[in-house]
């Protein structure tokens, strides 16, 4: 079979996705990265697995795994949330904070797309421009190496970078958790890694999904049709289509809906890691299990 044919095939058990969403980008053909896979797979030597993740988000997918790999998966996230937080970078800027404490709650769409994916010029420079359409405050994060071929926001012509710095906020770097618990903050343009995405959701912050690579095409996929808690940004960034997107995640009712429904999520993973809750319990099982050993 051809490896367009493979990537497009639905992966059976896995409807609706596709083998083209599971497959990281820049592994090779779909048919050598999968018997990988089926080599680690089949050497059994694990006794379990643990994942960053909990049962309330995906325990048919755990179910399933655990009957698949015929080994015990444990769920134990999310672990961010579970240890005290580092203290700020000197790298981060604090002013962000500051801007947003101006801001009317539930306003700012934060913009960040991780710490790798880059942008050309004229999808940064559409990006601008819908987001200064859409009337919304936004904080963005724009590091130096984001736009491709240039340093930063400085690339855009003059007129758009003076529009974008009077309608929002630019950063190089921001506390990513703390602007997300923040009450200004209503919704996270995100890349959807999988760190972004849990931080999003334990702060009950529904999300515009732009993936690039690996998971985040299946994280995107689920925040949209499954969690029910993002909307997907598909095909090439133009103005209208960002406007659009940002009216209706911050200002329609559908966002209104998606945000209600982020809250229930949000109760629910940080009860999960209490005393007593999913996490917290297989989190002891596990080192009942180790002790015994």
């Amino acid at each position: 079979m051809e490896d367009h044919e493979m990537q497009e095939k639905v992966v059976e058990n896995l409807h609706p996705l596709r083998y083209k969403d599971l497959m990281p980008s820049g592994f090779g053909p779909s048919e050598q990265v999968l018997e990988l896979r089926r080599e680690v797979v089949n050497k059994r030597t694990a006794s379990g697995v643990i994942f960053n993740t909990t049962s309330c988000l995906e325990s048919s997918s755990m179910s399933w795994l655990k009957q698949e790999l015929e080994i015990e998966v444990h769920a134990l996230g999310p672990l961010h949330i579970t240890t005290s937080m580092p203290s700020s970078s000197l790298e981060e800027d604090r002013g962000c904070i500051e801007w947003l404490n101006k801001q009317k709650p539930r306003s700012v769409i934060y913009i960040s797309v991780g710490t790798i994916a880059q942008m050309e010029n004229k999808e940064v420079l559409e990006m601008a421009w819908g987001l200064c359409s859409s009337s919304q405050p936004f904080l963005w994060v724009i590091r130096p190496n984001f736009i491709l071929g240039s340093g930063g926001i400085e690339s855009l012509p003059k007129e758009v970078s003076k529009l974008v710095l009077e309608r929002g906020y630019i950063v190089k770097r921001a506390p990513q958790v703390e602007v997300l618990g923040h009450p200004a903050v209503g919704g996270f343009w995100s890349h959807c890694g999988w760190n972004s995405t849990l931080e999003s959701i334990v702060e009950g912050v529904p999300m515009i999904c732009r993936p690039f690579q690996g998971e985040q095409k299946v994280n995107a996929m689920y925040l949209e049709s499954v969690w029910k808690i993002g909307v997907q940004l598909e095909g090439e960034v133009e103005r209208g289509k960002v406007e659009r997107v940002v009216k209706r995640l911050i200002v329609d009712e559908e966002g209104s809906s998606m945000r209600e429904r982020a809250l229930v999520l949000k109760e629910k993973l940080k009860a999960a890691v209490k005393c007593g809750g999913s996490s917290y319990n297989t989190f002891d099982e596990l080192v009942n299990s180790l002790k015994r050993k």
